[in-house]
């Protein structure tokens, strides 16, 4: 535990990371070796809360020409759903796990309570966030701000397919520029999509940093909670 840097974490999962080689839908394999990177920093000790999208199922711009919230509560609902696949990948390897929703379905999930979830991290248990904030109009990114910020995490670890920021897609464009560090505004100001601009905003208030870094590889979780120099680190100037 000396050589680690971070001891709170917030680890934001896409829903489409869930789908694996899967255009939707869920890739158990794909969760379960997410799960056993979790579990690599369980043992270390670190306290880990999870934030997961559900793209895999259902974004809100998919119900075009519906009405906005309806389609943002439906997305909630969607996460919800990968919430409780990822409790059931964390527990099949004896991670103990609870997932909290901010829309209240307590015969499958806890309600989400600020001092209830910092309990559960203090007892080694890791705590999955599901539902976004409860509110629509908000994405999942914001989510993790706000959580971050709530609960007091050292950082957000933004697990990505690339291994880390650049200025245009490093898919499509062989001369991309990939970012070793970054400031707030920087992302704010030049739509990097790290994360929108109300997560954005709500890290740089809170002073809380974000790693963006690839999780295919085993290692780099523990890299990253070491403070080593991977992916794209999102921090005040």
């Amino acid at each position: 535990m000396n050589d680690v840097k971070y001891k709170r974490v917030i680890l934001k999962l896409s829903g489409e990371a869930l789908a694996g080689e899967k255009s939707s839908g869920l890739d158990q394999d794909t969760l379960l070796g997410i799960a056993e990177k979790v579990k690599l920093l369980h043992g270390l000790g670190i306290q880990v809360a999870i934030v997961v999208g559900g793209g895999n199922f259902w974004r809100g711009r998919s119900g075009e020409g519906m009405d906005r919230t309806t389609a943002d509560h439906m997305g909630m609902l969607a996460t919800v759903i990968n919430a409780l696949a990822m409790q059931d990948a964390l527990e099949r390897i004896q991670v103990p796990t609870r997932v909290q929703t901010a829309i209240e379905m307590r015969q499958i999930a806890e309600p989400y309570i600020r001092r209830r979830a910092i309990r559960h991290l203090e007892k080694g248990r890791v705590v999955i966030f599901a539902s976004g904030i409860g509110n629509a109009y908000f994405s999942t990114d914001t989510t993790a701000a706000l959580r971050a910020a709530e609960i007091e995490a050292d950082i957000i670890l933004m697990a990505k397919k690339v291994d880390g920021v650049y200025d245009c897609d490093p898919v499509k464009f062989k001369d991309a520029k990939k970012y070793d560090q970054l400031s707030y505004i920087d992302v704010i100001n030049k739509g990097l999509g790290v994360m929108d601009a109300t997560a954005a905003s709500l890290c740089r208030d809170n002073k809380v940093p974000i790693l963006v870094f690839d999780l295919k590889d085993p290692n780099n979780i523990i890299r990253a909670i070491k403070g080593e120099e991977i992916g794209t680190i999102v921090k005040e100037d």
